[in-house]
């Protein structure tokens, strides 16, 4: 690489480093402060003696709220959230994308329109519906109903389908396969990249709610692990030796997961191979 455009890079490379800085702070505030054995505000603390540093934090807050238990409630909640949007969104994206129909144009509009509206200005109909029309409190299944269907899942499955070559549905259509049968046995091995990519963006959600869980589970054996770190904090955190350390060593394990799942992936999460499906 030659100097000039070494010089050039170089400012860039410290804007995205200190970007980067930035970013990482919380994360590393975070777990530093879940390893330290007494809160402190010293700027010192930033940087502490590794010696010093005590996993009490963890078993404190394992003692008061049952990590595994509900760690295990997230994880369920998650995965039935993630099922329900790659079913449906699968088969909604193929058949806005591949299949034509009177209305087709009217019922992607309906979808767009859908992430317009907060889910907040549902939550209550949704609440009455979910908990007293259908007595589905304490369930796992009231947790995950009202977030099975993701608009944008079908957004994104029905533009990479956009993109894949008529050709191969049509042939088959000629050959007589039916339509479930050619999204199972073409489009979807095609979807790969979209379908790490809704997952991915699925996760997030579910794996930090809060509010619908909190509102529709009062038995805390069926709480995720979100719900059960805030009652930490507004039950037992006052009364704890080093309350902070504790929420902060919650908060870590609430995170890890996810920041796993986006390291493990982050190549995946971009990668496409459309033209492997045509032999020229």
């Amino acid at each position: 690489m030659s100097a000039p455009k070494t010089g050039r890079k170089l400012p860039r490379l410290i804007v995205l480093l200190i970007g980067a800085c930035a970013f990482l702070f919380p994360f590393y505030y975070m777990v530093v402060g879940s390893l330290q054995p007494e809160p402190s505000s010293d700027p010192s603390a930033l940087l502490p003696n590794p010696a010093g540093l005590t996993l009490g934090n963890y078993t404190a807050i394992n003692d008061r709220v049952p990590l595994l238990s509900a760690l295990a409630n997230s994880g369920i909640f998650t995965g039935g959230v993630i099922a329900g949007t790659v079913v449906f969104g699968l088969l909604a994206g193929y058949a806005l994308a591949q299949m034509r129909f009177k209305g087709r144009g009217l019922v992607f509009g309906t979808v767009l329109l859908v992430q317009l509206v907060p889910f907040q200005l549902l939550m209550i109909p949704l609440y009455v519906m979910i908990v007293r029309t259908y007595g589905l409190a304490d369930t796992y299944l009231g947790i995950i109903l009202p977030f099975a269907v993701n608009s944008t899942a079908v957004f994104v499955f029905r533009q990479f389908f956009l993109q894949l070559p008529r050709e191969l549905f049509e042939s088959a259509r000629i050959d007589g396969a039916g339509e479930l049968t050619i999204m199972l046995r073409i489009a979807v091995p095609l979807c790969k990249p979209a379908l790490l990519t809704t997952v991915l963006l699925t996760f997030i959600g579910p794996w930090n709610e809060f509010l619908w869980p909190f509102l529709v589970t009062k038995d805390p054996d069926m709480q995720p692990l979100a719900v059960a770190l805030a009652n930490y904090i507004s039950n037992v955190a006052g009364r704890a030796a080093n309350p902070f350390g504790a929420i902060l060593a919650g908060a870590c394990v609430l995170a890890g997961p996810a920041v796993a799942l986006y390291l493990a992936f982050q190549r995946r999460f971009v990668s496409t191979d459309l033209g492997s499906g045509v032999k020229g």
